[in-house]
């Protein structure tokens, strides 16, 4: 294969790519700053603090990693199209 058509594995920074890494950074970053929610005011249906913010981030982390593969997919597929269509035969042409 020449090296026109091989698909580059390079590593390749886009705002899409940031957007997953902070989606799957975020749940990581407000558990284990732990100082943060470590308070019982305000309680919730008089669950303390402490624990509705934890539970609370169990559905906010599954709304965050759903919203990154999701990206993530689009990406890939725009990837693949992408390096699909420069090798593909112009006008005819046969190899």
């Amino acid at each position: 294969m020449s090296e026109d058509t091989e698909v580059s594995r390079e590593p390749v920074v886009t705002p899409v790519r940031v957007v997953i890494g902070i989606c799957l950074v975020a749940p990581f970053v407000a558990m284990l700053w732990v100082g943060s929610y470590t308070k019982t005011d305000p309680a919730f249906i008089g669950i303390p603090f402490f624990y509705w913010y934890q539970m609370a981030w169990v559905l906010i982390s599954t709304l965050l990693t759903m919203t990154a593969y999701k990206l993530w997919q689009r990406d890939q597929r725009g990837r693949a199209a992408q390096s699909a269509a420069p090798s593909s035969p112009k006008g005819g042409e046969s190899r």
